[in-house]
């Protein structure tokens, strides 16, 4: 008798047990967790603040109306860019390689430069493989992409407006390869800018813009196929400008499917549900929490398969926001 009011006793301890534990669920990410875990399931890099926010897609903002405003027939020219240096298929013995770009087109005004008073301007965006761009304001001297790794690399180069915003002309957008033999850099060395820092010696003068670039190589780019180029949002935004953040790429060999073609773009915030632009043109979003964010963009055919081209088609950056 004792015995059986014994056994009778851990099967009711072992149901209180069962009965006590939270129940485990199952969330659209397919990550198994109790509900206390469901609430932290986020992407590697998301802050609780992406979580929360809701992205609204906006008109052009005010401040930048009022810039195309004032830039007269600037943002109806066409200009078109053609690569002096580095030629295609060349072979630099230097881990400095020095870009030279000839402009050209229907100008209607434009021109690189940078004004000093508020650090903005016409510029080029330059595109090492596929790190992020880095703008090049002065045409009349070289930009120097320093410490590149030994290998085979894709440079690309489109105009951009002063809030970086692509002209998507034909001709403005230009890729060439090269190779870089020999060249000495320091693959330890971390990617910094120097843009424009000035050089103490003899006859001060202003150093060439230009950047110790990240460690990477070209990845198996196909020219003649179809490729999506990925320029913002990029870095960190403060005050008034994260307010509404532009998306804005270049496209390559295809056309979307709001154009009449048989391509989208699909973009993703913080690892959250997948959008789609179907026109080539900037999208701009409202809505941002403070913190980091992640943004993806990528090239899909009508069923929504990525499209591949060197990897290049589907590309992550992080940008911070600071209201």
């Amino acid at each position: 008798m004792k015995l059986t009011k014994f056994f009778m006793f851990l099967a009711a301890l072992a149901l209180f047990a069962a009965c006590s534990k939270e129940p485990t669920q199952l969330n659209p990410g397919g990550y198994t967790g109790t509900n206390k875990d469901i609430s932290n399931n986020k992407t590697a890099g998301e802050t609780e603040s992406s979580a929360a926010q809701n992205l609204t897609e906006v008109d052009r903002p005010q401040k930048i109306q009022e810039m195309v405003a004032s830039r007269g027939n600037q943002d109806k020219a066409a200009p078109a860019l053609k690569f002096i240096e580095p030629t295609p298929g060349a072979t630099v013995n230097s881990s400095t390689v020095k870009v030279k770009l000839e402009l050209g087109g229907e100008l209607m005004g434009y021109k690189p430069m940078k004004d000093p008073q508020t650090e903005m301007g016409n510029h080029i965006h330059v595109i090492l493989d596929n790190q992020p761009y880095e703008a090049y304001y002065n045409l009349d001297q070289e930009f120097e992409l320093r410490n590149v790794a030994d290998g085979e690399h894709t440079l690309r180069v489109f105009p951009s407006r002063p809030w970086h915003e692509s002209y998507k002309n034909q001709g403005a957008f230009q890729m060439v390869k090269f190779t870089v033999k020999n060249g000495g850099a320091d693959v330890t060395k971390p990617a910094t800018t120097n843009s424009n820092q000035m050089m103490s010696n003899a006859n001060t003068a202003t150093a060439p813009e230009g950047k110790a670039m990240e460690n990477s190589t070209a990845g198996a780019v196909d020219t003649s196929k179809p490729l999506l180029t990925y320029s913002r949002p990029k870095g960190d935004y403060k005050g008034v400008d994260a307010e509404a953040i532009m998306i804005d790429f270049w496209l390559s060999n295809a056309k979307l499917v709001g154009d009449g073609g048989d391509y989208r773009v699909r973009y993703s915030v913080a690892g959250g549900e997948p959008k789609f632009i179907d026109k080539w043109q900037p999208i701009w979003l409202s809505g941002w929490t403070n913190g980091k964010h992640t943004i993806k963009l990528e090239l899909v055919d009508k069923n929504s398969n990525l499209v591949e081209n060197g990897g290049y088609n589907s590309t992550t950056r992080e940008i911070t926001v600071a209201k």
